[in-house]
């Protein structure tokens, strides 16, 4: 999807409702021509989000399809391209960090207007002589654990394949080749936006 500016195609977007809601982003943002495209994640857990990071792709996303994942579990939300890991968020309760696990979530797709920031910082606006702006997709699916009621999840503890508790070996390699190679901002690496007093997770994730 060429804007040559600021519309956001979440690829994938699980979202619960209400203003403390939670969520978990996967999105593409609006590119100048001839720029790489971003993948941008973020994690909204009861409203908050300010959990944001940021990929450049090994790829053009817009000659293909490819395979767009997010795996999320009790232990884990992780976030794969082409069945590479990118990004792997741990369930860090036990530090106080918290994690989205009380609310149930529906998958959403949409193309939206974030030139207020989503392009070098809202620099560059959306050029509407590029419209109409199309996603395509392929293949979706969802293998999930239904959510009926309170208590009714308690078949999402059983020994699911989605049920692991973290990456293996070799996806820990490929995690680490990605973010070595790929990773353009991480909110565990601005220190200068939390005052040199990153969040408690930070200290848990990947380098």
């Amino acid at each position: 999807m060429d804007s040559n500016g600021s519309l956001r195609s979440p690829i994938i977007l699980l979202s619960s409702t209400g203003e403390g809601h939670d969520e978990i982003d996967m999105e593409f943002l609006g590119n100048v021509s001839g720029e790489p495209y971003i993948l941008h994640t973020n994690i909204y857990v009861n409203g908050s989000a300010d959990k944001e990071q940021q990929f450049y792709l090994w790829f053009d996303p817009t000659t293909d399809f490819h395979n767009y994942s997010i795996l999320w579990n009790p232990q884990q939300i992780a976030i794969f391209v082409d069945g590479l890991p990118v990004r792997v968020f741990a369930n860090n309760e036990n530090i106080g960090v918290p994690y989205p696990n009380e609310q149930a979530m529906r998958v959403f797709s949409s193309i939206w207007n974030g030139d207020q920031w989503a392009t070098e910082g809202g620099r560059v606006k959306i050029d509407w002589s590029y419209s109409p702006f199309v996603a395509s997709y392929m293949n979706f699916n969802t293998d999930v654990c239904e959510w009926n009621g309170n208590g009714s999840t308690s078949q999402c503890w059983a020994t699911n394949w989605w049920n692991q508790n973290s990456l293996n070996y070799a996806q820990q390699g490929q995690l680490q080749w990605v973010r070595s190679n790929y990773l353009i901002y991480d909110y565990c690496q601005d220190y200068a936006r939390f005052n040199y007093q990153l969040p408690a997770e930070c200290s848990q994730q990947p380098k």
